[in-house]
């Protein structure tokens, strides 16, 4: 039942009933963020004391800390692995078939659901090669409904924001946030108001927000100031805030931890790469596996890395100047737009997942997100450039020796690459990058990307013309 659990600050570790939180969801002592907490959770230090992969404590149905009653993880992952089989829409939903573990509503059953979650783990085998890793998999949020993972998170808080009344929502958005927010608001039936930065967003990401029927508003300035508005209107009118410091977000973004586990067969992978915008989700994904752990459904914790582009890297200026103790805002700038965030709302949750688990931050800089975006495309899988990050942090992590050659790494692609075409056009046009940053490619960089680039090929309608240029092209890339 909805009522078991609370919120707590991250920060001050306050504790409130989860209908008693402001309306932007900042703690009235001291301003931090809140966390979903049930009375089988890891306790508040649980993630700060424990060391990297330190092993789980074994569950056999009795309780870990004394008076907590924690489920039975074999009877879970057979109840999980049974719903699969189901023909209810809650049970079909890769988030609610886990509904067990994020027990926020009081009827499951009317969760605004569209059968998000479930998405595919893909094997790398060019990249792995190529990186010298034996296990290269990439976990595809992109094939949520709305082709990012956001859905995950926008089916738990907005089902709650049905289920206490609200008739409005409300999203600060770089695109991906405001399409997953206008679909299920338009399928629960409630209006919702997208602000978004003026020419900042891909039109893919855009036009699905307008088609799921919100009241688009571009301001003019970047996501930041889109963030600061938001929060002072929803101070004055009934409109429920769906950003990721909304802490029901992140119950519904911890899932795809499960699936990963469940994939896998429950062998925990050594290391987890994210891409790092606003930070929720490296937050949430560390929360999902600490929760696992302390019920005994996995036997350790992965590292969880998170990698920003050079543009736009508040986090990785955190870290590496004074380790994580106060922000380092940025002003924002990279071709990466759902990552293009210079003062990310979660910074302190993603700092804690870091330190516990043994990650780290890199930064990386456009030229290698376009060529680690085309290395993804060219195993047939493809994703946002957002996304693409993962692999080109991969690169910085292997040759730094953080990520050994047997490690098992999984990269999270949030974004489908339908999202952002006018990128990839660009890309194999050749017409991305700017002269300087053309000339800044040494011969080996600059003939890389011309092995990934396949621009069309414009012929005249001549049976003849065509065959010699198919011949041509079969001499230089023999199968």
């Amino acid at each position: 039942m909805s009522s078991a659990h609370q919120l707590r600050c991250t920060d001050c570790l306050e504790e409130i009933p989860g209908p008693q939180a402001a309306s932007d969801f900042r703690c009235r002592r001291c301003g931090g963020l809140f966390e979903v907490f049930y009375p089988w959770s890891p306790a508040a230090n649980d993630l700060a004391d424990r060391k990297p992969h330190s092993p789980a404590t074994p569950n056999t149905g009795g309780p870990v800390n004394p008076g907590a009653r924690l489920p039975n993880p074999s009877a879970l992952r057979f109840l999980w692995e049974e719903r699969r089989t189901s023909t209810m829409a809650v049970d079909q939903s890769g988030v609610w078939r886990f509904r067990d573990l994020l027990p926020i509503l009081d009827d499951p059953n009317q969760a605004v659901t569209l059968r998000e979650g479930n998405t595919p783990l893909y094997e790398l085998p060019r990249n792995a090669r190529a990186l010298g890793l034996d296990f290269l998999l990439a976990k595809h949020q992109g094939m949520n409904p709305t082709g990012s993972f956001k859905d995950t998170g926008m089916t738990a808080a907005l089902s709650v924001a049905r289920e206490r009344g609200f008739e409005w929502v409300a999203c600060a958005s770089t695109g991906n946030t405001s399409a997953a927010m206008a679909a299920y608001a338009a399928r629960a039936g409630l209006q919702s108001i997208v602000f978004i930065p003026e020419g900042k967003i891909a039109w893919g990401k855009l036009s699905q927000s307008m088609d799921y029927g919100a009241l688009t508003v571009q301001l003019r300035t970047d996501f930041d100031g889109c963030v600061r508005i938001l929060a002072d209107l929803v101070k004055r009118f009934p409109i429920y805030l769906l950003n990721s410091v909304n802490p029901y977000r992140l119950e519904g973004q911890k899932t795809p931890a499960f699936e990963m586990a469940e994939q896998l067969d429950w062998r925990v992978p050594d290391h987890i790469i994210v891409p790092g915008g606003n930070l929720a989700n490296s937050a949430a994904l560390g929360k999902g596996f600490a929760e696992m752990h302390h019920l005994g459904l996995i036997s350790r914790i992965p590292s969880i890395s998170v990698i920003q582009a050079e543009g736009a890297n508040p986090l990785y200026r955190t870290m590496h100047e004074n380790g994580g103790r106060e922000l380092i805002p940025v002003v924002a700038e990279t071709r990466a737009s759902a990552i293009r965030i210079g003062a990310p709302a979660s910074w302190k949750k993603s700092v804690r997942i870091l330190q516990s688990t043994g990650g780290s931050v890199e930064q990386v800089s456009e030229q290698e997100i376009a060529l680690a975006k085309a290395q993804i495309g060219a195993e047939g899988i493809g994703c946002e450039p957002a996304s693409a990050v993962t692999l080109a942090g991969l690169k910085k992590l292997v040759a730094k020796g953080k990520v050994q050659p047997e490690q098992r790494v999984v990269l999270v692609l949030t974004g489908h690459t339908l999202k952002d075409s006018d990128y990839t056009i660009h890309y194999h046009r050749n017409e991305l990058f700017t002269s300087a940053e053309q000339a800044a490619l040494t011969p080996a960089e600059a003939a890389e990307h011309a092995a990934l680039r396949k621009p069309p090929i414009v012929l005249d309608p001549d049976p003849d013309t065509v065959l010699r240029t198919l011949e041509a092209h079969m001499e230089l890339h023999p199968a």
